[in-house]
C-alpha cells in the first residue's frame, strides 16, 4: 500500500504544473475579453460618463474660486489597469474653461480666463463605468498613466479613428 504513495505525489506534482500552465494562458485571454467588452461599454455609455463627468467635477469647488463654464472631451481613450487590484480605467484628454465665482478671490487674474489642458478619469467597478470627477490637471492620458506608473499599466490606447 505505502508504493502507491510516490506514485499519487508524482500524478498530483505533475496535475498541478499541467493546471499551471494552462491557467496563466486562460487567465490571460479572460482578461483579454474583459477589456475588449469594458472598451465596447465605455463607449456606449460615454456621452453619459462624460455628462456625470462634468457634473461632479463642476460640483467639486475645485479649483477653489472658479466655475467650470466649459468642458469639451477629446475622442481618444487610454485604458490602463491597477497593477494589484486589476481595476480597470479609462483616462480621457479634457479642455476645461473656467470663470471667476464673485466673492471668490479670483476675479483679478487675467489667468482665470485661460483654457486648462487635463485628463478625465474613468473607472470600472463591479462591472460598471464610474467617474467621480477627478480631472488630472496640466497631465495629459499618457502623462497620467507615466506618473502613475508603479500603480497602472497601459492596456489599450484606442485612437478616434479605431472607435469608429
Amino acid at each position: 500500500m505505502t508504493a502507491w504513495w510516490p506514485i499519487a505525489a508524482a500524478v498530483l506534482a505533475v496535475g498541478v504544473i499541467v493546471a499551471a500552465l494552462v491557467w496563466r494562458p486562460l487567465q490571460n485571454r479572460m482578461r483579454e475579453r474583459r477589456l475588449v467588452e469594458a472598451r465596447r461599454e465605455f463607449h456606449r455609455q460615454r456621452e453619459r460618463l462624460e455628462a456625470k463627468f462634468q457634473s461632479l467635477a463642476s460640483k467639486s469647488g475645485k479649483p477653489r474660486g472658479l466655475d467650470w463654464v466649459r468642458c469639451d472631451f477629446e475622442d481618444d481613450v487610454i485604458y490602463a489597469r491597477h497593477r494589484q487590484s486589476g481595476e480597470l480605467s479609462a483616462f480621457v484628454s479634457v479642455t476645461i474653461g473656467f470663470e471667476a465665482i464673485e466673492g471668490g478671490g479670483m476675479e483679478h487674474v487675467e489667468a482665470v480666463s485661460n483654457l486648462r489642458a487635463a485628463t478625465a478619469v474613468f473607472r470600472v467597478e463591479r462591472g460598471a463605468w464610474l467617474t467621480d470627477g477627478r480631472a488630472l490637471f496640466n497631465l495629459t492620458p499618457e502623462e497620467a498613466v507615466n506618473y502613475y506608473q508603479d500603480n497602472l499599466e497601459l492596456v489599450a490606447h484606442e485612437p478616434a479613428q479605431a472607435q469608429r
